[in-house]
């Protein structure tokens, strides 16, 4: 569907391509904010209609910038989806499926938005969560990244400073990391503003353990249930912090030569019946770890006031697009040795280029695979971790659904349109024939809901 009424720059209606007018748009280039949440729900925030978290922050972006209905990530899971991120390639092509265990993490091969960044003049930092490796070859400071401020697993305890990080060095204060990750990007912002810079914030809100301030949970006092309470205040304060560092863009003058993206890294984890968390993936179906809507889904955000116009976006993207759509954005050139599976967004949204950014996405974790394609998605998931099916039973067979007409994946059409499953199934099976096998199998943190080997309170 072409998207014409997202016309992002006056000039095209002039038949200037989109790389002239955005050189001419401003001398200095833009500078990127990538900001990501950990184990959000799908349904909680008010962009979505949320009702009982208060999200003014994110709700203002999402009113700025073009909202995707259809925004996934590449994998159900925390690391892989930000390996994925990081490099703007499915993760299963150099073997980072599951979450690191032991010495693992993001392999040395690949190259990151921050190396290619960095490279072309801009200062490059990331604050918050890394969980790509806490060896000292893949410290983020050796991929790329200028600066770090944050912690190197998969999860923390939001009060115990042990384990959180200023570069390499212990730090000697700590209130909780939310309120300590949003003063930490306003401080970039605030000493690189005669540089262009890419920041990438990496909220570890709202992952377990839960942790929530005093202050933040006496807001939400008709909420009964005290883990969904305490999720709330979480929400709150990362809310407040994003709500700080926007402020900071606009206070710099830098608003509208930011471009800003937000997206969670994969859904909220509501298996086996229970949230982890507290939080909610409806009207979606299924959870964190699977590849049900409710794994893959999430609030995906695009904003760039200075160009681009606030609208919905209903194609598919995936956050791979995020990386592509930067590294043009900064003028880097995207070659065929970089390998990249994702695609510059900003034609598609301004309309110089009609129909979707993908014919078609794919995913597989484990045994677990997925491939969209227009309306339709083959799917075979884990049902151990889908609150839908009541007693868990294994998969044996894909599922077909409609998501234009089903976005609860409630009706199966497998039996019904036998050649459209053997279609995708074998256009799967291509792209399948085309990844490595996982360079390190499941660990503990892939199963049970902890994240091993991390620092906790």
């Amino acid at each position: 569907m072409k998207q014409s009424y997202f016309s992002l720059f006056a000039g095209i209606l002039f038949g200037v391509t989109f790389a002239e007018v955005a050189a001419a748009a401003k001398p200095a280039r833009p500078n990127i904010l990538f900001i990501v949440g950990d184990d959000m729900g799908y349904g909680d925030v008010g962009f979505h209609q949320c009702k009982d978290i208060p999200t003014p922050s994110l709700d203002a972006l999402a009113a700025s910038g073009v909202q995707f209905s259809n925004g996934y990530v590449s994998g159900p899971y925390c690391s892989p989806t930000r390996a994925g991120l990081l490099t703007g390639r499915y993760q299963q092509r150099f073997g980072h499926e599951f979450n690191p265990t032991g010495n693992n993490g993001m392999p040395l091969t690949e190259t990151t938005i921050a190396d290619r960044l960095k490279t072309a003049g801009y200062v490059t930092g990331l604050v918050g969560k890394w969980h790509l490796g806490a060896q000292p070859s893949m410290h983020p400071q050796q991929r790329g990244f200028d600066e770090f401020f944050g912690f190197l697993g998969g999860a923390h305890s939001y009060v115990n400073l042990e384990g959180i990080l200023r570069g390499t060095e212990q730090v000697t204060e700590l209130d909780y990391t939310t309120d300590a990750f949003g003063r930490e990007a306003v401080s970039f912002i605030d000493r690189h503003q005669s540089h262009p810079w890419f920041l990438y914030l990496a909220f570890n809100a709202v992952h377990t353990p839960m942790d929530a301030t005093d202050d933040r949970l006496a807001k939400f006092p008709n909420i009964q249930d005290k883990q969904r309470r305490t999720y709330d205040a979480m929400m709150l304060a990362m809310d407040e912090a994003i709500g700080k560092v926007l402020k900071k863009l606009t206070d710099c003058d830098l608003e509208n030569n930011t471009l800003v993206v937000f997206i969670s890294d994969n859904g909220g984890p509501t298996m086996k019946g229970v949230t982890i968390n507290g939080s909610s993936n409806l009207p979606l179906r299924g959870s964190k770890r699977t590849t049900l809507e409710g794994g893959i889904r999430v609030p995906f955000v695009i904003s760039w006031p200075g160009l681009l116009k606030p609208g919905m976006f209903h194609s598919p993207a995936i956050q791979l697009d995020l990386t592509a759509t930067a590294l043009a954005v900064a003028g880097v050139k995207v070659n065929k040795k970089m390998q990249l599976d994702g695609v510059n967004l900003l034609p598609f949204l301004s309309g110089e280029k009609s129909g979707a950014p993908h014919e078609k996405l794919y995913w597989r974790f484990g045994e677990q695979m997925a491939i969209r394609t227009g309306d339709f998605k083959l799917v075979r998931y884990d049902s151990n971790y889908d609150t839908n099916t009541g007693k868990p039973q294994p998969v044996t067979a894909a599922k077909l659904y409609n998501l234009r007409e089903d976005i609860g994946e409630t009706k199966d059409l497998a039996a019904t349109m036998p050649d459209k499953v053997k279609e995708m199934q074998v256009q799967w099976d291509g792209w399948n024939g085309t990844l490595v096998k996982p360079l390190w199998g499941k660990g503990a943190g892939d199963s049970d809901g902890k994240e091993p080997g991390k620092p906790r309170k």
